[in-house]
């Protein structure tokens, strides 16, 4: 990517977002378009197509997104579903329109059958049914991605995806109810320190996850819009287009309690609610083919949930909890 073109990063408020703007940044990126969601709705197609007509980007970022865990895709699945389709949609239609040269589409790992091989790679898309915790958002996900295929085949695009495993960091939605696995938590227990509380958590605590920081998320995906077409088609599977992006290393929920317990200085009990879901018992990607390309994680797990519990710390005032 050329150093002076117009980037657009959709999302910018949000934790991936914020830190996409910050590694491009880094990198001498200094052309950066942002908009606020209250001066353009992305689901409104009309607004989407005149912004990039006035615009007119030459990259892309889609890091826009409703998101939240279990229990908001559990409550809200209409809106999961209808509103990442719309934002998705607008935004590749307008790129398409207006001749963007090269895009980025952010998925989610949940994208992948309830049953599917562990790690899993990017060929096992549609293999068998989705897991149900989560299914309006995952597939509004599996949309994303083959629009950007279909855009790819007919018009010749560069619309590339990615497929994150659990992001966590600095800037993210620390609610009880309506975060991910890691800000959720943090806010528990740091409120049950407060209040001198147990901490209870949902499921048996034995499920499996694999966890990101945002930043390494973040530079996985300016090292993928950094590579030229061949590079791209040549690490990509067969007919899909898309590229998971991991730690590779996965950690069971109980022991994730037990972690956030010493970083934050927990002295109480932690209560596993066995009449909630675990959902999945195992999610770990395979990340084979984009480590092989030259990008890897440097955030350890530890480190970044340090640095994410301190920065809650020093920002509860603007914080959406509670």
């Amino acid at each position: 990517m050329n150093k002076n073109a117009l980037i657009y990063v959709a999302g910018h408020h949000g934790m991936v977002g914020r830190s996409i703007i910050r590694q491009l940044d880094m990198a001498g990126y200094q052309n950066l378009l942002t908009q606020v969601h209250t001066k353009l709705d992305l689901t409104i197609q009309q607004d989407v197509r005149y912004f990039f007509a006035n615009h007119r980007p030459e990259y892309v970022f889609i890091a826009a997104a409703k998101v939240g865990g279990i229990h908001a895709n559990s409550k809200y699945p209409a809106d999961f579903i209808y509103d990442n389709l719309m934002i998705q949609a607008n935004i590749l239609e307008a790129a398409h329109r207006y001749n963007v040269k090269r895009l980025l589409f952010l998925g989610s790992s949940c994208i992948y059958p309830e049953r599917a091989p562990q790690p899993m790679p990017e060929t096992a898309l549609l293999t068998s049914p989705l897991g149900s915790t989560n299914e309006s958002y995952a597939i509004a996900k599996i949309a994303g991605i083959k629009m950007c295929e279909s855009f790819n085949r007919q018009y010749g695009t560069q619309f590339r995806s990615v497929m994150p495993t659990n992001l966590y960091g600095e800037h993210d939605n620390f609610h009880l109810e309506n975060s991910h696995v890691i800000p959720g938590l943090i806010c528990k227990f740091h409120k049950a320190k407060m209040n001198n509380t147990n901490v209870t958590i949902w499921g048996t605590g034995k499920a499996k996850r694999e966890f990101l920081h945002v930043d390494d998320m973040a530079s996985a995906c300016l090292h993928i819009m950094q590579m030229s077409e061949d590079e791209y088609n040549t690490i990509t599977a067969p007919r899909l287009s898309h590229l998971n992006i991991g730690s590779g290393m996965e950690i069971s929920i109980h022991e994730l309690g037990l972690l956030l317990k010493k970083i934050i200085n927990y002295q109480g009990a932690i209560v596993f609610d066995n009449s909630k879901p675990d959902g999945p018992p195992q999610k770990l990607l395979d990340i084979t083919k984009i480590t092989k390309s030259g990008w890897s994680p440097a955030v350890m797990l530890n480190q970044g949930l340090e640095r994410t519990y301190q920065w809650f710390i020093e920002n509860q005032a603007i914080l959406r909890s509670s």
